[in-house]
């Protein structure tokens, strides 16, 4: 069923408000996310802090420390108050800031809620514990976590008239999640197991040695580490460059803030294949100056007018 997306008018001061509450939440708890959308208008840009908001709510409660069927329980609550969010039973006066910037998003533009639910489901795939033989069993994970992301954050950007391809954007935004996602796992490897989780796939693993985990600060006896990273990276740049397919696509505002995001994790990726034992001594991150250049980069058009000459190209 579509739905009738409300012209643009001025927000009141409750919804405001929660904007406010969602842009500060975003600003403290996701640099690199706050750091790419503020390339965008306003108005997206709000819309954009209240996704990541509810998104934050509902990963806190996965990584928090409540008991299995206590984070279980939250969730489902979470997931009634998405349901209210679809209904528009949220009034703008209601006590929850992030329901109330949502619901106001979500009136606003197309947003495909229904990817927050998938969110929720890849949450609760972390309260279980589950580990992933595959890389097609890890894909089922990361299109829950991070490429219903990207599907949602398309709802907000949208797509030009008469974009050539545009009805594989949605696809595009959700491999783009998985490059994002699949980088994020490779830095985090150590964090993750030392919080008893392990996301890359078991079959990788085993080729490479490293199926007795990353305990330590340097790799397993024996395990090539190295090759470990560089296959995975090598996976993720695949990923990115089928994802980057959406950048022409876009608005030049949101094809900024889309490159800007994707190309800090490109660098990490870059950091990462060049010291892949970086990952096993702490969190690889990027510089301001380097996140800077990234967003100038962004700004200036020049990866979508060098992904739009590729696409060409292999049209012709």
């Amino acid at each position: 069923m579509s739905r009738t997306v409300e012209e643009p008018t001025e927000a009141s001061a409750p919804v405001q408000a929660a904007y406010s509450y969602c842009e500060a939440v975003t600003g403290q708890q996701a640099r690199n996310f706050a750091y790419g959308i503020r390339l965008l208008p306003a108005e997206k840009r709000q819309a954009m802090s209240a996704l990541y908001a509810f998104s934050r709510r509902v990963d806190d409660i996965g990584d928090g420390a409540l008991a299995p069927d206590a984070k279980r329980d939250r969730l489902e609550s979470t997931r009634a108050l998405l349901d209210r969010i679809r209904r528009g039973a949220v009034d703008e006066d209601d006590t929850d800031p992030v329901a109330v910037a949502l619901s106001d998003a979500s009136r606003r533009f197309p947003i495909p809620l229904g990817g927050l639910d998938e969110l929720i489901d890849g949450v609760l795939m972390d309260v279980r514990g589950e580990t992933y033989e595959t890389w097609e069993d890890l894909k089922v994970y990361c299109r829950c976590v991070a490429g219903a992301i990207g599907r949602l954050s398309l709802g907000v950007f949208g797509t030009q008239p008469g974009a050539h391809g545009a009805e594989r954007a949605a696809e595009y935004a959700d491999t783009l999640g998985l490059a994002l996602q699949l980088t994020n796992i490779l830095r985090d490897v150590r964090e993750d197991a030392g919080n008893g989780r392990t996301y890359l796939p078991a079959d990788d693993l085993a080729k490479f040695g490293c199926g007795d985990g990353f305990a330590s600060h340097t790799p397993p006896a024996e395990a090539d580490f190295t090759g470990l990273v560089h296959f995975e990276v090598r996976r993720a740049r695949a990923l990115f460059a089928e994802g980057y397919r959406l950048l022409p696509m876009l608005d030049r505002r949101s094809g900024a803030c889309v490159a800007a995001m994707a190309g800090i994790y490109r660098r990490l990726l870059d950091r990462i294949e060049r010291d892949p034992e970086a990952v096993l001594r702490g969190r690889v991150s990027l510089p301001g100056h380097e996140k800077a250049y990234v967003a100038v980069r962004g700004l200036s058009g020049l990866d979508t007018r060098h992904i739009a000459r590729r696409t060409v190209r292999r049209r012709a």
